[in-house]
């Protein structure tokens, strides 16, 4: 699964998500970079999660992702659903589009909507978590667009491409629903590659003991379409289950071809997965979750727990990652 609606949705599943402490995220640490200003390793990593590794720079500096858009010749200063969108009003002290980054998710005659990580809801570059954050689309600190040359395309508002091959020109507004669907997941030859989420592949061609985890969910969901026991590999039969999982939770067209999007796993990984671990005295949620190799949100959000710093000796957690 890649394109930009999956770079789009797997941005959107970590609306949420908090920064431990001294910057220590999920993303720098999937990336093999120190926990610091992890704006832009937060879009490297959500590439990498939803298929698009190839079409986004891989790295923690968002002028350095400037220029890898600009040396392709893939740099706009309008809009486009999907794109990198780079930050920094002219003489900052980082270089333009150096201060800040993330992924253009809408935009209309006015503004644009990002989701980024290393932001907050106050206005500041710097922050907490991932957050959706609407700009206004002609501010100065908005200095340009990286456009990935995503599989189905490109929706953008640039008059310099409009009449491009492959590309849908939408000047004033544009969002996650006008973005094409022929040609992306879901038809056979897309269908046939593995797509890696939280550094395992899922689809066919993987393999692997996480499989069988997948599977037993699937089953606890009410959605196994197996005939008989099987093997390490993906077969058709975890096509088929996880299609039924994917209509189940009301997705649809080219979102329920079978093959696991970040959000979807995601979404069953809290609903039917996880082991269990007795809370003992003295322990705090951000310790587990650090031994478990998970986060403080996703604990939080799996137990339903309504303050993740009180939990008591005894009480038993559901540990998803």
């Amino acid at each position: 699964m890649s394109g930009a609606r999956a770079m789009i949705e797997t941005a959107e599943s970590y609306l949420g998500y908090r920064e431990g402490a001294a910057n220590r995220n999920r993303f720098s640490t999937e990336m093999g970079r120190p926990a610091e200003s992890w704006c832009a390793d937060f879009v490297s990593a959500v590439a990498r999660e939803s298929g698009n590794a190839g079409i986004f720079p891989n790295t923690a500096s968002c002028s350095v992702a400037r220029d890898w858009f600009d040396h392709r010749g893939r740099l706009s200063v309008y809009p486009a659903i999907g794109a990198q969108v780079l930050f920094g009003a002219p003489g900052n002290p980082y270089g333009p589009g150096g201060e800040h980054t993330g992924v253009c998710i809408a935009y209309d005659a006015d503004t644009l909507t990002v989701v980024a990580g290393n932001t907050n809801d106050t206005g500041s570059p710097q922050g907490d978590g991932v957050y959706r954050r609407v700009y206004q689309r002609r501010s100065s600190y908005v200095d340009s667009y990286g456009y990935p040359d995503y599989p189905e395309g490109l929706v953008c508002a640039d008059p310099a491409w409009r009449g491009r091959s492959g590309v849908t020109y939408f000047g004033q507004e544009a969002s996650i629903d006008d973005l094409p669907t022929a040609g992306v997941v879901g038809l056979p030859e897309q269908s046939r590659r593995p797509v890696v989420i939280d550094g395992r592949a899922y689809g066919p061609g993987a393999s692997g003991a996480h499989l069988a985890a997948m599977r037993e969910m699937l089953t606890a969901a009410g959605c196994a379409r197996y005939a008989e026991g099987p093997g390490p590999a993906w077969v058709q039969a975890d096509t088929d289950s996880f299609r039924a999982y994917q209509l189940q939770i009301g997705d649809t067209g080219p979102d329920a071809d079978g093959i696991p999007g970040p959000r979807q796993l995601h979404h069953l990984e809290r609903d039917y997965g996880g082991r269990r671990y007795t809370v003992q005295p003295g322990d705090t949620l951000a310790a587990i979750a650090a031994e478990f190799g998970t986060t403080v949100q996703r604990l939080t959000e799996a137990n339903h727990l309504a303050d993740p710093d009180r939990i008591e000796a005894g009480q038993i957690l559901r540990i998803v990652k």
